[in-house]
Formats: structure tokens, sequence, C-alpha cells
């Protein structure tokens, strides 16, 4: 890993691009972050969207960390904004938007093409950041992951003992088969449900939620859409992180 760019954002947080091989990533530190006092890690999830396009949203995310003493870190998914393209990924993705125009129920062979190998590409990624991360004096964790894929998370969750809690948004096809790896997840959980996603199958999230195999696991469900998250629902998410890596 090697950093790319540097910028100091509002209340002192440093802003570091860096790339690790080619997958390029961003590092955001508050300004207490130090050898001496190194801080917990959160691992920002988001949708294959690229990340000049997820931007505004993570660097929000990131400054609210901030002001919580946490260290934040993103990668850029494989086959999205500049990293090379990736032809079965965008057929699947193909797919499911004619699915959706037409109204049809999304198969669950569409699912399983378009999120189970972005899933085993992603996770080792997450891992090998992970690893470079750690390896800064002025991160010492734990670790928590929040948002993203939840398939993502959920592997994560399972492989990845470094990471101590998640922060999952239930907003993402599911395929079956990471019902039994949600069987697996043993860490404390913090779920957020938009009741009225109009991308999301509600009881397919009811019914994995169910499936995590947290002692610790709440779902914290709202009214409205996707995009209509209310303030304090991130303010519990934050809560949650407060808890779990203090």
């Amino acid at each position: 890993m090697h950093f790319t760019s540097t910028q100091h954002l509002d209340g002192g947080v440093l802003e570091r691009g860096f790339a690790l091989g080619d997958i390029p990533g961003i590092l955001w530190t508050p300004e207490a972050a130090s050898a001496s006092a190194p801080v917990p890690l959160i691992l920002l999830g988001h949708p294959p969207l690229g990340l000049h396009g997820m931007y505004p949203r993570l660097v929000t995310r990131a400054l609210h960390s901030a002001a919580e003493g946490f260290a934040t870190a993103t990668i850029e998914l494989p086959g999205s904004g500049e990293r090379p393209g990736w032809p079965a990924l965008d057929n699947a993705r193909a797919d499911l938007r004619r699915a959706m125009q037409a109204g049809e129920t999304v198969s669950g062979e569409i699912v399983d093409s378009l999120v189970l190998p972005l899933v085993d590409r992603a996770v080792p990624e997450w891992q090998a950041a992970l690893d470079a991360l750690l390896s800064l004096p002025e991160i010492g964790g734990p670790v928590g992951f929040s948002g993203g894929v939840i398939s993502i998370g959920i592997r994560l969750a399972v492989v990845e003992p470094r990471i101590v809690a998640a922060g999952l948004f239930a907003g993402s096809l599911v395929p079956r088969a990471m019902f039994e790896e949600a069987r697996q997840v043993t860490i404390p959980l913090h779920v957020l449900l938009q009741w009225d996603d109009e991308g999301n199958d509600r009881q397919a999230a009811l019914d994995l939620f169910d499936a995590f195999g947290s002692k610790e696991k709440t779902l914290h469900a709202n009214m409205g859409g996707h995009a209509g998250v209310p303030q304090f629902a991130g303010d519990a998410v934050t809560r949650f992180f407060t808890r779990h890596l203090k």
C-alpha cells in the first residue's frame, strides 16, 4: 500500500488516498490519531457504484465517525470505478435491470451470478487492505465493518476475526447460500432496514436477520424508502460502534 494524495478536512480530519496494488482506497483519520494514541478502525462498505460517485456519502460518514474518535477506510470494489471492467458482472447487472424494469421477480440465478462472484473476489481484498491499514502506527483496532453490500459484510464477519462488530444495511439482494453463512456469524450486529425500500424484499431481509447466529443483534427498522434513512438511525449506528470498539 502506498499513499497517493493527502488533504485536510473539517475538524482536523486527515484524508489520504491510497493504492493497494491496483486497488484504490481512501483512509480518514481523526486529528488525535497518533502512534502514541492509535484509534479504532471502521471499514466503510458501499454499493458497487464507484468511489467517485459514492464519495459525498462516504466522506460524510467518515467525518461523523472521526468526530467520535474512529478512523475509517474504504476500497474500490472489483469491476467498479477506475478498476478494470468485469464482463460477467456487467452481464449480471444488465439481467437484473431487465428483470426489474419488466416488473419480474428477480431469479435466484441472477442474484447468485451478481453477488457471489463479487463476494468471493472482494472479501480477500478487504482483508489485504485491513492488513495494510493495521500496520500503520496510528491505527490500533479493534475493527468494525459498516454498510455496503450485506453479503460482503456477512462473509467478512465469518472469516475475519479482527472484525468484532458490524453495522449492516438490509438493502441488497442476498443469495440463498449466504443464509447458511449468516448462521455462522457470532459478532454483535446492528442491522438497518428501511421498511418501504423499493429495491428490497422485506421478508427476505427479516428472514436473514433471523438467520444470524449472533447472540447480540439489533434490527433498526424505519418507515420510508431506500434513500430515506433518518439521521437518528445513523446516530444509533455510531452508538453501537462506540460500545464495541472503545
